[in-house]
């Protein structure tokens, strides 16, 4: 407060009057606390009782008889010093507030690269919770000791990563064996454009006999989407809307190596249509039903999700919009506490492109935003 009020007198002048002071407190890439800063609204215009001391005083003889000060002007000035203390005080116990937390969360005894892993970690939207047991991992393990390179600290997270995503693999088809594998989850995370994507590598590079069901009735467009990729590829293609369709279609369709099966998106929330889903599943058979998420969603979001759906016997996961995501950080509690294998990763809307087989190693490196 004192260096604030004297560049006030500098640039203002000793007759200049503050009208306001506030304590400014920055942020570090927008989460951790930064310096505090004081800032003060002054005027040398507006006609209110200065808070300065002139600095060119005229020093008064010591045998004249003091000149008495206006009672009012003494009060405003005790007011204002009173409130000038008062800040500075408050000022004073904050800083000791965050010395003490930064002491008790651990952060004030890591030497400088372990904090910068953590604030990378934190830049890739890992939760505070996550990047902060990383870094004690990392710390921890004995073969990172005396390590002081950033690169290769932030690949030793990364083999942490790589360690706690499991991966099922693509869709395996067997010859002369029809192999049904239905996509399910919320609405708009691209569930046709992934079904599309899978079924023309399939027909396409793998050379297999792929058919597609829709059950998605609800979304004309979605119907019609499919049904123009169906046409495009030359694949068959079946719209159900019973389960007894379902059977029938099915039994019609068993000459195939893969069947590709879409379903209509489900909000998490709503019970019944999940339940109705179930049934959908079960007459169908399904050997493989793949839980599309987008990661653009929150990670609280992405593991409520999983946990509703998981009643109707999903036994993998699929990540859709890597491309529109600011970082991947969010889906790693997903990964490590609900269980199910990651499948498929997508990052655009390129069919039959931008889909790749999961693979742990690549997925931790794009987590951490390995260039």
């Amino acid at each position: 407060m004192h260096e604030a009020l004297a560049q006030v007198r500098r640039e203002l002048g000793p007759d200049a009057a503050v009208l306001h002071t506030r304590e400014v407190r920055d942020r570090w890439l927008g989460l951790l606390p930064g310096p505090r800063r004081i800032e003060v609204t002054a005027s040398r215009e507006v006609n209110v009782p200065s808070r300065l001391q002139r600095r060119n005083r005229v020093e008064q003889p010591v045998e004249a008889a003091p000149r008495p000060e206006p009672p009012a002007r003494a009060n405003n000035e005790t007011k204002l010093s009173r409130q000038v203390q008062g800040q500075l005080c408050t000022l004073q116990a904050m800083m000791k507030d965050l010395c003490r937390r930064s002491k008790g969360d651990g952060h004030g005894d890591w030497p400088e690269e372990f904090f910068r892993l953590f604030t990378e970690l934190l830049d890739a939207e890992v939760s505070e919770d996550v990047a902060r047991e990383l870094v004690e991992r990392v710390r921890g393990d004995p073969s990172a000791e005396g390590l002081c390179d950033p690169m290769m600290l932030k690949a030793r997270a990364a083999g942490l990563i790589e360690d706690d995503v499991r991966v099922s693999g693509p869709i395996r088809v067997t010859p002369g064996r029809c192999r049904l594998a239905a996509l399910v989850g919320p609405t708009g995370v691209g569930k046709t454009t992934t079904i599309a994507k899978l079924a023309a590598n399939f027909r396409l590079k793998e050379k297999c006999r792929v058919g597609l069901i829709t059950v998605d009735t609800y979304r004309i467009a979605a119907v019609e989407q499919l049904r123009t990729y169906a046409d495009i590829i030359d694949l068959p293609m079946h719209v159900v809307s019973t389960p007894r369709e379902m059977r029938e279609t099915i039994k019609r369709m068993d000459h195939l190596d893969l069947i590709l099966l879409d379903t209509a998106g489900r909000s998490p929330k709503d019970e019944v249509r999940i339940q109705e889903l179930k049934v959908f599943l079960n007459e169908a058979g399904a050997d493989e039903v793949h839980l599309v998420l987008s990661s653009v969603a929150g990670a609280r979001s992405l593991e409520q999700t999983a946990e509703r759906f998981g009643v109707v016997g999903a036994t993998s996961l699929i990540l859709t919009k890597l491309d529109e995501s600011n970082g991947l950080g969010n889906v790693l509690p997903l990964l490590r506490n609900n269980g199910l294998p990651l499948s498929y990763l997508t990052d655009g809307q390129n069919v039959p492109d931008d889909i790749e087989v999961a693979d742990a190693h690549r997925l931790a490196r794009m987590i951490l935003q390995f260039d």
